[in-house]
């Protein structure tokens, strides 16, 4: 493997060793370094770091954005690493670091979209994510809330208060498949049934798989 094999074409020319450089002498950001190593090892370096030259703070070479990447890249071995330079002073440095920190931790997810996004991809190296918190993601979408009904006009007071339930899912690891009302209405009634037979829903889902297949067989 070359020197230059995880960098990508485009950044290339991009590319200083890392030895020549020196972190940010006062960074208040703790980073994840196996996760970015990872990320490192599956992607390559798909963004350059930030460098400040150092003529006005009199420290050289000092990484203001990408601290972290390059000391993940350090540990896997690489010697070259691709950055873009600025020359600023103390206050303007210190303003870069913190910013690069600071808009990543203001911004946001849609969480429905990202599980969805995550989900079809096959292997989830790289990304930051495992198993796990996909489905705890896919969890965190709530179904619908839990409506106040205006009153029937039939003389009963209070406004009635219903599970407004739409639709359902069915979910295992990190797939999530929608059904239908009737579905969820049919899955209810064999959910109840099971429950009132075994005191627990204990071993649910094993006997639908198990009916399915039954009532495949006999078709």
């Amino acid at each position: 493997m070359t020197a230059l094999a995880n960098i990508p074409e485009q950044l290339i020319p991009l590319a200083v060793p890392i030895s020549e450089l020196t972190p940010y002498y006062r960074n208040p950001r703790t980073g994840d370094l196996p996760a970015i190593a990872e990320s490192l090892t599956m992607n390559g370096q798909y963004r350059a770091v930030v460098v400040n030259k150092g003529t006005h703070t009199g420290r050289p070479n000092e990484i203001l954005a990408g601290n972290h990447t390059v000391a993940a890249a350090q540990q896997l071995g690489w010697e070259q690493i691709a950055a873009t330079w600025v020359d600023v002073d103390d206050e303007a440095a210190a303003r870069i670091v913190v910013v690069d920190n600071r808009t990543n931790d203001l911004a946001g997810y849609d969480t429905a979209l990202l599980a969805e996004v995550l989900s079809e991809i096959p292997d989830l190296g790289g990304t930051g994510y495992d198993r796990e918190s996909v489905d705890r993601l896919l969890d965190d979408t709530s179904l619908p809330e839990t409506l106040e009904l205006t009153s029937d006009g039939a003389g009963t007071g209070a406004a009635a208060t219903v599970d407004y339930l739409q639709w359902g899912y069915l979910q295992w690891q990190s797939k999530r498949v929608r059904i239908t009302a009737e579905e969820v209405e049919a899955l209810d009634a064999i959910y109840t049934k099971f429950v009132d037979d075994t005191n627990s829903d204990m071993g649910f889902g094993w006997h639908v798989l198990q009916q399915a297949h039954r009532e495949g067989e006999s078709a």
